[in-house]
């Protein structure tokens, strides 16, 4: 089984005919409104009878309010990347974060040249595509004039900016090896379509990506797999595609209201039911759902091996578990997202810095007040939510949950263990932080360590609460807590 744990994504592949943009903005604000994550268009420039793509998604970008529109894929030499990028992020921040980067290498060559597009072997096309995506990501991240040197596309100089209001996904459409190896090494997303890619080719071709992920030191978790797929799936299928494949999102070709509100209202939300109950492994009974690692990583650092972690036992089919130990599990839960949003902050807070627009003072001091910033974080981070309601003093650590829990049940010691490693980890990595907030305090070039370390930050901390929770929402609500 592949499954890369990512958050279920579901959206819909519009028609792009100018005869028809009128539906195709209905079709869309109606994905919008049913709860759909997605609107994407295919993106064929020399084709005489479609709309401009960049100029029909600005437009559905600006008739919605929720969905994430995204080209499926873009035409990249119809489209220099340079000026690809400005429009990616200039979108973007219209729309508040709502764009991704749909990029394929190209096809249709005769129809390319005719436009004055270049004509390239298939090597070439690879290539092209390798450095397109460089340059992109230059574009997008703060510094000086950017220069690269490609065979195919290059920057003297240029500035980056503007900067997107998220971190934009670059999804590649890729079937062949050469760009399956591209998508493991250097793409956020894998974008095929099933009529190119059926089921049954996709492990195959995962195996790929995975493979060339690894040998650039990536995980393959860092690659989101993604899939175009036409009517006719039912959620059964899609459901075993991405607890076995790996695939996280689904974008289905849309035509008619039919198919985009079965796929909304039933398909959808089936296949998260489904995939929900075999990934948390944990009893309907409880009533409590962990919240799973998407796998995403924004750091090139790994601190520990996440294959290595010891897993609890398994839940026992005549469990009992109490009100109070079901809400002791929310709690958990409940301050995990906590820190959550304080992570958040910091992310933001680093930004502005790097814009600009507060300076490393202001920053470090408000993260220095945040609860995840406690020098007893070990349990100092629980305690400064849960004590308040349990009312127990901040002296917790000889007599509450992981010498409880451990008690409770002795199958419990090897991840107990490691969570208290993972916390020390964690705070050598707040320290890292901070010493960096105080290196760019005296020297403001320095900035890029502190985004190095708050990438760190997230994947270490998002990494682990989701690794504790999953452990122990379920033994917390069944062994007896004293308070």
């Amino acid at each position: 089984m592949t499954d890369y744990g990512h958050p279920l994504e579901f959206g819909v592949f519009l028609p792009p005919a100018a005869e028809q943009f009128g539906e195709t903005l209905r079709l869309a604000q109606a994905a919008d409104v049913l709860g759909l994550e997605f609107v994407s268009l295919q993106d064929h420039p020399y084709n005489a009878t479609h709309l401009d793509t960049w100029t029909s998604l600005s437009v559905i970008g600006a008739s919605t309010s929720n969905v994430r529109v995204f080209p499926n894929v873009a035409n990249l030499p119809l489209r220099p990347p340079a000026v690809l990028a400005r429009a990616a992020a200039s979108l973007d921040v219209i729309t508040g974060g709502r764009v991704e980067l749909g990029l394929g290498a190209g096809a249709f060559w005769d129809a390319i040249a005719a436009m004055g597009g270049p004509r390239r072997t298939a090597g070439e096309s690879v290539q092209a595509l390798e450095e397109a995506i460089a340059v992109i990501r230059a574009l997008w991240t703060p510094g000086r004039g950017v220069r690269l040197q490609g065979a195919h596309y290059s920057l003297d100089g240029a500035r980056p900016g503007p900067f997107p209001a998220h971190d934009i996904g670059i999804w590649l459409g890729a079937y062949k090896k050469r760009m399956l190896q591209l998508t493991g090494r250097a793409a956020d997303g894998w974008l095929p379509s099933s009529p190119y890619a059926p089921p049954e080719q996709l492990r195959s071709m995962n195996t790929i990506i995975d493979e060339a992920a690894e040998e650039a030191g990536r995980s393959p978790k860092d690659v989101k797999r993604l899939y175009n797929i036409t009517p006719g799936f039912t959620a059964e299928q899609l459901a075993r595609l991405a607890l076995d494949e790996g695939v996280s999102g689904f974008i289905l070709m849309v035509n008619t209201d039919d198919e985009l509100r079965v796929f909304a209202e039933e398909i959808a939300p089936a296949v998260r039911e489904l995939v929900a109950k075999e990934r948390t492994a944990v009893p309907e009974a409880l009533g409590v759902t962990p919240t799973p690692d998407d796998g995403t990583r924004l750091s090139a650092t790994r601190l520990w091996d996440e294959a290595q972690r010891p897993k609890g036992p398994a839940p026992d089919s005549d469990a009992v578990y109490t009100a109070s130990g079901r809400a002791l599990s929310r709690q958990l839960i409940g301050v995990h997202n906590h820190l959550r949003e304080e992570l958040a902050k910091v992310r933001e807070m680093v930004r502005q810095v790097a814009d600009g627009v507060i300076d490393v003072g202001q920053a470090r001091s408000a993260i220095n007040t945040m609860t995840m910033r406690q020098n007893n974080w070990t349990m100092g981070a629980y305690c400064e939510s849960y004590c308040r309601l349990v009312t127990i003093h901040h002296t917790l650590e000889d007599r509450s949950l992981y010498p409880q829990l451990r008690d409770g049940d002795a199958r419990l010691g090897p991840v107990l263990d490691r969570l208290t490693e993972e916390h020390h980890v964690i705070h050598d990595v707040l320290e890292r932080l901070d010493a960096a907030l105080v290196a760019t305090v005296a020297e403001p070039k320095r900035i890029g360590e502190v985004q190095d370390a708050v990438d760190l930050l997230t994947d270490t901390l998002l990494s682990h609460l989701s690794y504790e929770e999953h452990e122990l929402v379920e033994p917390m609500a069944r062994i007896p807590y004293h308070h």
